[in-house]
C-alpha cells in the first residue's frame, strides 16, 4: 500500500460521520421551542400604535425574522426525529411536523 491510499484509508476512518444522540437532538429542539416561544410572547405584546415611530420598528423585526427561523429549524428538527422514529418517508414526516407546528402556534396565539 503506498503512502497516499495508507492516509486516504486513515481517512476514510477517522472522517466516518457520526449521527448525533438523542438527547442533544431533544436539547435542540427545546432551544428551538423557547426561542420560538420568546419571539411569540415578543410580537403578542406588539402595540400597533408604537409603530408610528420607525425607532420602535427593530425590536419586531428582529422577533419575527428569530421566530420565523427558528420555527423553520424546528420544523426540520422534528421531521428528522419522526423519520427516525417512524422511518416513514420524509416528506410524510415533515408534513407531520408542521402541522404539530401550526397546531402548538396557534394554541399559542388564540389562548
Amino acid at each position: 500500500m503506498s503512502p497516499n491510499q495508507e492516509v486516504e484509508a486513515m481517512l476514510r476512518s477517522a472522517l466516518v460521520p457520526v449521527e448525533p444522540s438523542e438527547a442533544l437532538g431533544d436539547r435542540l429542539v427545546r432551544g428551538l421551542s423557547e426561542l420560538t416561544d420568546a419571539a411569540a410572547g415578543e410580537l403578542a405584546d406588539w402595540e400597533i400604535s408604537a409603530m408610528r415611530d420607525p425607532r420602535n420598528w427593530v425590536r419586531p423585526a428582529a422577533a419575527a425574522v428569530i421566530g420565523g427561523t427558528a420555527a423553520g429549524a424546528l420544523v426540520l428538527a422534528r421531521a428528522r426525529q419522526a423519520h427516525k422514529r417512524r422511518s416513514s418517508g420524509g416528506l410524510r414526516a415533515l408534513e407531520r411536523s408542521l402541522r404539530d407546528l401550526s397546531g402548538g402556534v396557534r394554541r399559542r396565539i388564540v389562548g
